[in-house]
């Protein structure tokens, strides 16, 4: 392709914002238009915040477009006027209709985070994490109807060390691909790379996280529950129901490590002095470093005890997993 690669850029979440950047900065790439979801509240004061993505295209000085359906005749009348060459969708959190899919001249390229055809669909990075893998990564794919079932370019592989928590993990996946998107995106255009279909007997489906997925149960693994607590870091939390003082509440575990030599029944704590040490299924213990109590701040574990006054919660534990 001898001219500026025209791109119409569609995202919201945080692992979009370096590839934005990395695309607004190559010189081969034009950045015809950018795409998010509307404004929506948040914080305690519910103000309207834009989504990081359109946050980021304002910071690059572009304008972007909030729509809340791209799947609308306007909309297409709108592409189709700007006429790209390409759509490139990161994160975004629509479903792209047959109509946008064939608008531009080249294809829909989507970034997913994962090593498809595994995690299709919504929360790739978290349970990657949830499910402790050896490795993860994101695949430059060809989009169609089926959900994140289309054709794969090219894929960058990243190995977990097992300390990752998903917010820091979606932002250096983020920036891994931002680091090879123009060269990608170009040589797609070019037909200098060959796509290779996805594998149906490989494919597993994740869906979108819900609150009630951060409950934690002391009937599974400790190690289970530790990696809940990176991989729904920072929403929803990994959080275990209990009684503090005999009062009803409840804790977000921040920080956990799996501890051996503890034969607790699961959710009753060691009486140990500054430590928080609970027991899990096969007689597995979890001890949580870092916690935020209801409505209150993150602490250490340390802190909370000094705070019960020597007694210990009593940590609810539901019906075996």
């Amino acid at each position: 392709m001898n001219t500026a690669l025209k791109i119409v850029f569609l995202g919201s979440g945080d692992i979009a914002v370096p590839i934005l950047r990395a695309l607004t900065a190559a010189p081969q790439i034009e950045i015809s238009a950018v795409i998010s979801q509307p404004d929506r509240p948040a914080g305690r004061k519910r103000i309207l915040t834009p989504t990081p993505l359109a946050a980021a295209a304002l910071e690059l000085g572009l304008d972007p477009l909030r729509i809340a359906d791209v799947n609308t005749p306007e909309f297409l009348d709108f592409l189709n006027r700007i006429a790209p060459d390409m759509l490139c969708v990161v994160s975004f959190g629509q479903i792209l209709k047959a109509g946008v899919l064939n608008a531009p001249k080249v294809c829909c390229v989507n970034v997913h985070a994962s090593l498809l055809p595994a995690y299709r669909g919504a929360s790739p990075i978290v349970q990657a994490i949830r499910n402790r893998d050896a490795q993860t990564g994101v695949c430059f794919m060809e989009m169609e109807k089926g959900l994140d079932s289309g054709a794969v370019f090219r894929t960058l592989t990243m190995p977990l060390s097992g300390n990752e928590y998903a917010d820091a993990l979606e932002n250096a996946l983020g920036e891994l691909a931002a680091a090879h998107a123009a060269e990608t995106l170009m040589a797609i255009a070019n037909g200098t790379l060959t796509k290779q279909p996805q594998d149906p007997a490989r494919v597993s489906i994740c869906r979108k996280i819900a609150k009630r997925d951060g409950a934690v149960n002391w009937n599974m693994h400790a190690g289970e529950i530790e990696a809940m607590s990176r991989a729904y870091y920072p929403w929803p939390g990994a959080v275990a129901q209990c009684k503090i003082c005999g009062k009803s509440s409840a804790v977000t575990i921040c920080s956990a490590k799996t501890v051996p030599g503890f034969n607790l029944a699961p959710g009753e704590c060691a009486d140990m002095s500054g430590k928080l040490i609970v027991g899990c299924k096969n007689n597995s213990a979890l001890e949580i470093l870092e916690l935020v109590p209801s409505g209150g701040k993150r602490m250490t574990a340390a802190a909370f005890r000094n705070g019960m006054r020597g007694s210990l919660p009593e940590f609810i534990t539901d019906e075996p997993c």
